[in-house]
């Protein structure tokens, strides 16, 4: 699991990713490639590691994907340099503490670029009153290193947040600040770097469009919150609860006052849009009131369906996210079908893997 975090050794990569992607797509018919890289090292905000426990010794590993060996781990360049800090502290801590060491498996890590950090303990055990003693005496004596971390414990049907189970988010987007709450153990960016120039690319690509945005998958309002500027109004749809919920703070931080969270999947926005279902949880929501002739999509890995692509079709231009090269080749021979690419961009959200985040706006054909 050895890597070379030099630049010659991530432009190579790179360039192989571009190669491949330029490959897989010939059969399209799509413009210049706009590329965004990543930073060489200390891009990751989270990272999972398995504790191994040594007799009295503790320490972190990773699983070599190749060989399938552990691999101890006492340092992870490609992880924040907080969550550095952090794995080096908290390990001697740890090893001589019997109620928090005690069935430790796994530990998480997510941090930001605000500074701020969140660490999960998970356990095959149940966890109690000790174990919150014992981890408010841990993020004390992380503090007095320096590190400033809330801490969460999970076992089996247990969550327990010593404080708070999330970190505090600030990007600056073309010389603005965006505020994100984000919760432990619900998705975000991997790389929020990269995302800041996701972020900025989706607000130029939409400038000057007509009408009024929809999104479907929006997270914790990642996108929506951003380009909010650009249209009158936002339209967002959620299914996850804990997403809402950001969603719906990250609203009110971020002073927007044109952008709605429907709890929602794609398809029941479209019975609902179509007056063919009614749902409560659009209550207060007039959706005759939306123009929404730009529809943005972020699924996950597996893509998109049949039935939400030929949603997508009704729309003027789709922004579609995607973090799966194999997964957008399949959605986009159908919706070429209608539309047209107009912008194809690539962000390395995954450098020294095999993965690559894609942004591409499509156009209805006239």
């Amino acid at each position: 699991m050895t890597q070379c975090f030099s630049t010659d050794a991530y432009n190579e990569q790179l360039e192989n990713k571009i190669i491949a992607v330029k490959k897989l797509f010939s059969s399209f018919s799509i413009p210049e490639i706009t590329v965004h890289t990543s930073p060489i090292s200390h891009y990751r905000m989270r990272a999972e590691f398995r504790m191994w426990h040594n007799g009295e010794d503790l320490y972190h590993i990773m699983y070599d994907k190749k060989t399938k060996k552990r691999v101890r781990i006492d340092n992870f360049p490609h992880a924040t340099k907080l969550i550095n800090q952090a794995m080096m502290a908290i390990v001697p801590l740890l090893q001589h503490n019997q109620t928090l060491r005690h069935l430790l498996f796994q530990v998480d890590y997510f941090s930001t670029l605000s500074g701020q950090l969140l660490i999960t303990l998970l356990y095959h055990k149940k966890i109690g009153e000790e174990w919150i003693t014992q981890a408010r005496i841990l993020k004390q004596q992380l503090a007095e290193q320096g590190i400033n971390a809330n801490l969460v414990g999970r076992a089996n049907n247990q969550k327990i947040p010593v404080d708070v189970d999330y970190v505090d988010e600030a990007l600056s987007v073309l010389g603005k600040t965006f505020y994100y709450r984000q919760v432990e153990n619900s998705f975000t960016q991997p790389n929020a770097s990269v995302n800041i120039k996701m972020l900025e690319w989706a607000i130029s690509v939409t400038k000057g469009l007509s009408g009024d945005l929809l999104e479907f998958y929006c997270g914790n309002g990642n996108f929506s919150i951003a380009l909010a500027q650009n249209f009158r109004k936002v339209l967002a749809t959620e299914i996850a609860k804990v997403s809402v919920y950001s969603a719906q703070h990250n609203i009110v931080v971020n002073n927007i006052d044109n952008l709605i969270i429907a709890r929602l999947s794609a398809e029941e926005f479209t019975s609902a849009i179509k007056k063919e279902r009614k749902f409560k949880r659009l209550n207060g929501i007039k959706l005759d009131d939306y123009q929404c002739n730009t529809v943005l999509v972020d699924p996950p890995r597996n893509g998109l369906d049949s039935n939400t692509i030929n949603i997508l079709k009704g729309y003027q231009t789709i922004i579609y996210i995607s973090c799966n090269m194999h997964t957008l080749h399949e959605n986009l021979q159908q919706l070429c079908s209608t539309h047209k690419i107009k912008h194809f961009a690539l962000f390395d959200q995954f450098p020294y893997t095999d993965h690559i985040e894609s942004g591409v706006v499509l156009c209805r054909n006239k």
